[in-house]
């Protein structure tokens, strides 16, 4: 890589960065070429991205979003990748579920906008519902009372319904 590739890399690593809800950092030692094409491809299916960085051009991003602190640039040693999505759950989950598969992938830890997150928040998020989950739940809640409301209204007519069906049953 170029100066001016590094310096793009540099570039399109903290938008990427700063963009995201959630990054994930983790180490892939021994995960082979084709394990690492398949978490990619999960990723992009959950709509997150994974991405293997070198740790000097990292610290370099974290520099220019000034969330350069030692603790952040520790994350960074080894041969380390970063997953990112909007959705603060879904880098977390689908990381977490591929580490549970194949132990060459540790999760060190990760940022939520200025917070430094260890391994163990990165599992509790990966635990939570998304945020589709979230919203579908919020909108049965609000349709059930709703639904009672028809079924309490519809009631009085099929009640005099059944009233006018018995008095013609009975008539004939």
């Amino acid at each position: 890589m170029n100066r001016e590739q590094k310096a793009e890399f540099v570039d399109s690593l903290s938008g990427m960065i700063g963009e995201a809800g959630v990054v994930v950092v983790a180490r892939y030692i021994g995960l082979n070429a084709s394990q690492m094409a398949d978490l990619r491809d999960r990723m992009h299916a959950e709509g997150a991205s994974f991405k293997v960085v070198k740790n000097r051009l990292a610290w370099r991003a974290l520099d220019s979003l000034d969330r350069a602190d030692n603790d952040n640039k520790a994350m960074f040693s080894g041969p380390t990748a970063i997953a990112c999505s909007s959705d603060p759950v879904v880098a977390p989950r689908v990381a977490m579920k591929f580490a549970e598969d194949h132990e060459a992938l540790e999760v060190i830890g990760g940022l939520m906008q200025e917070r430094l997150l260890d391994a163990n928040e990165i599992k509790r998020l990966a635990k939570l519902p998304s945020l589709d989950e979230l919203r579908a739940k919020i909108v049965g809640q609000l349709n059930a009372p709703a639904s009672r409301i028809a079924t309490v209204l519809a009631q009085p007519g099929t009640q005099i319904a059944r009233i006018f069906s018995m008095r013609a049953q009975q008539e004939s």
